[in-house]
């Protein structure tokens, strides 16, 4: 059917999360396609789904109404984060999104997407929302135990990281509590000694041409552009705190609405190996889990292909025109 003009979006509109006005982008070429909400990694990392992408995925927007959201404390919805503030509040904002896209596309089918991070909140806001979210897509699924693994320890101790070094993560896994300090030691050595964020076989796309677009957007300022990498979450500690210590098993093995994992094959942030077996074991139809050869945690060229399958798919598969 051919699309009317008319009913194409491409818009950044402002909405009340959790008591906080945010921003968001909404840009689709026509108004009746699935609504995809993307739930960014980090904690506070929006790229490259982020408010100021207008314009750069018209592999997505042909196929949905892709709604970027940069949680609130960074990019375009920067600030200072409370101290206490909590995985659940998110969520909990995910949720009021989840209803307000709803109630302005209560036809539409609505999907989302969670990376890293954002799969904790994917899950979440999928299960407090079952009767809203038709499904969901996640790449780098937190289960539980976030970068502390056997995996994640045996890949460590094999590499090869200095003897000192290897001395200390043996404090830290067997000795040691998983701070927030600890952990973001955990993840420099694996990020520098093995390729559990990146597999060497998968190379990182440019983050350049990335970024000369996000200067050029009509949606980003200069400061804004400078806070999707130096943001609130500097600050913060109960967000890496409360991920060190988070247990989604449960969440998982229950999930209500059809949920479709993406795992690098080297991912040891959270664990390949431990989310194949949990899903195995859940015998739930509605949880499936493909592994992406040759990628890492964090998806190079290989992993951003799986991405854009999966969600031409998910999106593509049930188009409301």
């Amino acid at each position: 059917m051919k699309t009317s003009p008319d009913r194409a979006i491409s818009r950044v509109e402002t909405v009340s999360l959790g008591g906080y006005p945010q921003k968001i982008l909404l840009e689709g070429r026509d108004a009746g396609l699935p609504v995809l909400l993307v739930l960014h990694g980090g904690p506070g990392s929006p790229l490259p789904f982020c408010v100021g992408c207008r314009g750069l995925f018209p592999e997505i927007t042909e196929r949905c109404v892709l709604v970027c959201w940069d949680q609130y404390g960074c990019g375009a919805n920067n600030a200072a984060l409370p101290a206490d503030i909590s995985i659940a509040d998110y969520a909990a904002m995910a949720s009021e999104l989840i209803r307000y896209l709803k109630k302005e596309f209560p036809q539409n089918r609505l999907y989302l997407f969670g990376m890293s991070w954002g799969s904790i909140l994917s899950l979440l806001a999928a299960n407090w929302n079952a009767g809203a979210v038709d499904g969901a897509v996640a790449y780098g699924q937190v289960s539980h135990r976030v970068l502390q693994s056997e995996d994640a320890l045996s890949a460590l101790l094999e590499s090869t990281a200095p003897d000192k070094i290897k001395t200390q993560i043996k404090k830290i896994f067997v000795y040691g509590e998983f701070t927030p300090e600890n952990a973001m030691k955990i993840s420099r050595w694996v990020r520098k000694y093995t390729e559990g964020y990146v597999n060497s076989s998968d190379p990182q796309p440019s983050v350049f041409p990335l970024f000369r677009s996000l200067l050029k957007s009509p949606d980003y300022r200069l400061r804004d552009v400078l806070a999707t990498a130096v943001n609130g979450y500097g600050k913060n500690k109960s967000l890496l705190r409360e991920l060190s210590k988070a247990d989604l098993q449960s969440e998982l093995r229950h999930v209500a609405v059809p949920y479709h994992i993406l795992q690098g094959e080297t991912d040891i942030v959270t664990s390949t190996r431990q989310v194949e077996a949990l899903v195995r074991q859940a015998l739930n139809p509605r949880l499936t889990c493909t592994v992406i050869p040759g990628s890492g945690h964090l998806p190079g060229e290989k992993g951003m292909a799986a991405i854009f399958t999966g969600l031409r798919y998910l999106c593509g598969g049930a188009r409301a025109l």
